[in-house]
């Protein structure tokens, strides 16, 4: 078989985010299996090594003079040096396929339209809803919304972009700049990584023939360092939370559900804007620990010792790491019933309840921590559905 050359598209090029993880680990997927692959990112200090980073797009930002937001808002619109250094490396690389993934404000839509007039197959991986919500996160006043599915101007009315009117008016211009019908003509298949996330997008009126689902894979390496501790001692008392602390993460909530459960530890690793508040707000519950954000092998080891796992958001995860991770670890996962997450729970591998009901979540977390689970079972059945090699080959036939 043929071995595509494949340019790999995203806006940051380090382990930033969901996406910039999912895109490293996309370049050393391809290169295992003999495609040469090339990156396209934007310039930017924290990115790592790359042969290919004299072609990078300029860095542009949000923040600062008038002239800075003028020169990053035309790169929403495709403006500015992008084309000409995008054109570069498609004429020196010349990929058959080129392979999108979190592209939006920093890079643009444009490169799509690039990549097709080159000749290239154009697939994309939506990371996120900004395709169909301008705001990328389908939530208003902390709630799941759809209005813009219909009408983007909503998010210009509801100030949706971090509650201002301009970043707003500038999500909205963009979204009308980038509409439906010209991605559409110019992209060959959207990668959904969640049926949801399909469901949504057929939902907003995009075409189906143009959509497809896959999943996102655990690279190898932590697979390794996942299972490889499945057997380890597990305190049958003691569960976890693993991510941000935010609001749409519905981390609030989960601490005073946890509060109410004395008689379980509950561990909570991570970091965000309401950490402070968080932390001098349950100071005085003794079952409640605060680790910090934690590196992998630490996140394996909380995993491993841990009777479940636990992922409260009160948004449309797409198609979280945190319990793809766990179940690769043999450690069941506690869900909210929202988003791609409980299309990846079964009632072998773990418990869901209704996203927005405490007393649910509650009745879940006890159903959770007094199951005799095998941990074994799930960790290895698990590896094989998130394995990189069950990823690569459905992949391979959304290149062809």
């Amino acid at each position: 078989m043929t071995k595509q050359r494949v340019l790999i598209v995203n806006k940051f090029y380090y382990p930033r985010g969901g996406d910039c993880v999912c895109t490293l680990n996309l370049e050393k997927l391809l290169g295992e299996h003999g495609h040469e692959a090339a990156v396209y990112a934007m310039d930017y200090p924290d990115n790592i090594d790359s042969q290919w980073s004299e072609y990078f797009a300029s860095q542009v930002s949000f923040g600062g003079s008038p002239m800075t937001l003028l020169n990053a808002m035309k790169r929403t619109l495709g403006m500015g040096d992008i084309k000409q250094s995008f054109n570069r490396i498609l004429a020196d690389f010349r990929p058959d396929v080129v392979h999108l993934n979190n592209i939006h404000s920093y890079l643009s839509p444009v490169l799509a339209m690039l990549a097709k007039k080159a000749g290239a197959r154009v697939v994309w991986t939506l990371h996120d809803y900004k395709l169909i919500c301008p705001s990328y996160s389908c939530t208003c006043n902390g709630l799941p919304c759809e209005k813009c599915f219909t009408d983007k101007w909503n998010v210009v009315s509801r100030r949706c972009m971090k509650g201002s009117l301009a970043a707003s008016f500038i999500a909205w211009i963009e979204a009308v700049k980038w509409n439906k019908k010209k991605l559409e003509q110019h992209v060959d298949k959207f990668i959904c990584p969640s049926h949801f996330m399909y469901t949504k997008m057929a939902q907003a009126g995009f075409d189906e023939s143009k959509l497809t689902v896959l999943c996102n894979f655990v690279d190898p390496v932590k697979l390794t360092t996942l299972s490889s501790s499945v057997g380890s001692y597990r305190n049958s008392d003691t569960y976890c939370y693993i991510g941000r602390l935010s609001s749409e993460k519905g981390i609030s909530q989960l601490l005073e559900t946890a509060s109410r459960l004395p008689q379980y530890r509950f561990m909570v690793a991570g970091d965000g804007p309401l950490g402070e508040q968080l932390r001098a707000e349950h100071a005085s519950h003794g079952n409640i620990h605060f680790l910090g954000r934690l590196g992998a092998e630490d996140v394996a080891a909380l995993l491993s010792s841990s009777a479940a796992s636990i992922i409260p958001s009160r948004w449309y995860e797409n198609n979280p790491l945190g319990v793809i991770e766990s179940l690769c670890a043999g450690t069941p996962v506690i869900g909210a019933r929202i988003g791609g997450i409980p299309e990846l729970i079964n009632e072998n591998c773990g418990v869901t309840y209704a996203w927005d009901n405490a007393d649910e979540q509650r009745d879940a977390i006890i159903t959770a921590m007094t199951t005799k689970w095998n941990h074994t079972k799930i960790s290895s059945e698990s590896i094989s559905r998130f394995s990189p090699q069950a990823h690569y080959k459905e992949l391979i036939k959304i290149y062809n």
